[in-house]
């Protein structure tokens, strides 16, 4: 085994265990808006895929690329798909609910309709 791969292994290793230990900090309120916002990150994994693909020179570069790249593409479309719907139920109504016995709740119209 060569340094340079001892020395690889040992940066991957440190870097798991660094990575679970923050990850393990953070309270369940706040794992789903920034898991949605690291999702997007994934461009620079995107970016990767397609340098892998202009170099491949053979079937297997080319099919290690296609995968990178749908897994990558699906990992930002699923990031910002989480964050629209988080975002969706934090909108108020348009316009407020008459109550049942008013007359704009009897006509079908809210009070800021009427003139």
């Amino acid at each position: 085994m060569s340094t340079e791969l001892l020395t690889d292994i040992t940066i991957f290793v440190l870097a798991l265990l660094v990575g679970f230990e923050v990850i393990s900090k953070v309270p369940a309120t706040l794992h789903t808006p920034l898991m949605s916002a690291a999702n997007s990150i994934h461009g620079i994994v995107l970016a990767g895929a397609m340098l892998i693909a202009v170099t491949a020179n053979n079937a297997l570069g080319y099919l290690l690329a296609f995968v990178a790249a749908a897994f990558a593409a699906a990992n930002v479309v699923g990031g910002y798909v989480v964050t629209g719907r988080m975002l969706k139920m934090f909108r108020r109504s348009r316009a407020p609910v008459a109550a049942a016995g008013t007359p704009a709740a009897v006509n079908g119209q809210s009070r800021e309709g009427q003139s």
